[in-house]
């Protein structure tokens, strides 16, 4: 568990300032959302917020309340998924644990209430009626095409990992004790109504998940109760629990989350790493042994801290003259993991190349380019140390939809083998003229030899990167 950040020394912490409250004219189509780019979808998500004033205002530092009068918008959040499609779902294999957890908050206390094995629906809804039990979905957008299409877009806008949770909590009931989570948090309200306390953060942008005593929490800082096609976000860290009204129907909300691990930290950890293992080849200081027996003092001495601090500027140095690719295991990780494209039908178009192939004389353009990331990586055919470098480029149409967000274990090989290709570092500059070009002729392409030229073309036309125009 993370540690409780102190109390200021007036023995008050500052609250969060108070969330916007906003109506919205009634949209005139069935779907209010704008799906023509990443960037539109969120803003349509947040709108009327602008994102400037989002990022500037609330992300990361304080919620944000949306409450709309929007009808077109509340029936659309309502087709995304409803108490009446877990009977289809269970139908199709759902298992406890994996899919569905079965829960109740009992004395401030969750109490799992799963059974073994395959969910059945008949089982699960005299739970949820006599047990008054919230039925927890995982990762609905493996079976959702709508929520598939909004997560996959929101994957692109925010370059992170982007996962979902549906809940549905019966009148008069609570599914979770007071807690804060590590992720990034946008609750959409589909069914019915569910009221809200959010409390001061006790670790403000936590990286771990924990349970507060709601007598050590003090009182709410926001309180409000959110209905069909309301919008909330708060973030990682934020204090949270939330009921179904008694009398009332039940309650379906869709949590999205996102920036798990996903910190400046983070990323310092992916950086370093790699930077000192390619440093330590060149650099004899960083070779030499440590002094005799430093690991088995109590303390740090002073000698090896002046050391140690030298070879972070000296790194630090380094790092401000590279133009090297860097977090090579976080963008792997993320591509490795994340939603293929969104596409309708059976997906041919994102595995089997299409249209003309391409030619010396072609003009060709890269496609799904928010799906792809280009890193360098040691010669993966080489075990020795002096391994020269590869450029490798790795990307998502293959990712499977079916194991989004669930573990998937595949290993660092079995993702170059079918998510990805490597060039040598001659066809960096070649690279970039395709990622930043609209589009541009194979023969202009920087490097030595037509042949080349062509070969590089190919490889990416196979993969389904580019496509000729």
């Amino acid at each position: 568990m993370p540690k409780k950040a102190k109390p200021a020394e007036n023995g008050k912490e500052e609250g969060p300032a108070p969330c916007k409250r906003v109506k919205v004219e009634a949209a005139g189509g069935p779907s209010a959302l704008n799906f023509d780019s990443p960037s539109g979808l969120f803003e349509s998500l947040i709108s009327p917020i602008k994102t400037e004033t989002f990022f500037k205002e609330f992300w990361e530092q304080k919620p944000l309340l949306i409450q709309r009068d929007d009808p077109a918008l509340a029936t659309y959040y309502q087709s995304l998924f409803r108490l009446s499609d877990l009977k289809s779902l269970c139908s199709r294999g759902m298992y406890y644990g994996r899919d569905i957890n079965v829960c109740r908050c009992v004395n401030g206390k969750k109490k799992v209430l799963n059974k073994d094995g395959k969910v059945h629906f008949l089982q699960l809804r005299k739970d949820f009626d006599q047990k008054r039990a919230t039925i927890q979905f995982h990762q609905p957008q493996r079976f959702k095409d709508e929520l598939w299409r909004i997560q996959e877009k929101l994957e692109c806008y925010f370059g992170s990992l982007v996962g979902s949770n549906v809940y549905i909590t019966p009148a008069g009931s609570q599914g979770l004790p007071p807690h804060y989570d590590d992720v990034e948090v946008l609750i959409l309200q589909l069914e019915g109504e569910k009221r809200w306390r959010l409390y001061r953060p006790t670790v403000p942008l936590a990286r771990e998940y924990g349970v507060e005593a709601e007598d050590s929490i003090g009182s709410p800082a926001r309180e409000f109760t959110l209905k069909p096609g309301d919008f909330l976000y708060f973030p990682r860290g934020t204090i949270h629990q939330a009921d179904t009204p008694p009398g009332l129907a039940h309650s379906t909300h869709l949590t999205i989350s996102t920036y798990q691990n996903n910190s400046w930290g983070d990323f310092l950890l992916d950086t370093i790493s790699g930077l000192v293992f390619d440093t330590a080849k060149e650099d004899l200081e960083l070779r030499a042994g440590l002094p005799r027996q430093l690991l088995l003092q109590v303390e740090t001495t002073a000698v090896a801290r002046r050391r140690v601090s030298g070879f972070l500027r000296m790194l630090a140095d380094k790092l401000e003259g590279t133009k090297e690719l860097l977090s090579a295991d976080m963008k792997k990780d993320f591509i490795m993991n994340r939603l293929p494209p969104y596409c309708v039908g059976d997906g041919a178009e994102l595995s089997t190349p299409g249209g003309q192939l391409p030619r010396l004389d072609s003009t060709v353009r890269l496609q799904f380019k928010d799906h792809i990331v280009l890193t360098l990586g040691p010669d993966q055919d080489r075990s020795d140390e002096t391994r020269e470098k590869m450029i490798y480029i790795y990307h998502s149409l293959k990712n499977r939809r079916e194991t989004h967000m669930m573990g998937n274990e595949e290993t660092e090989f079995i993702l170059f083998q079918s998510h990805g290709l490597r060039f040598p570092l001659s066809h960096m500059d070649a690279l970039k003229q395709i990622w930043n070009s609209t589009a541009i002729s194979v023969k202009d392409l920087k490097l030595t030899t037509d042949e080349e030229k062509e070969s590089l073309a190919l490889s990416l036309w196979t993969e389904c990167l580019i496509q000729v125009v």
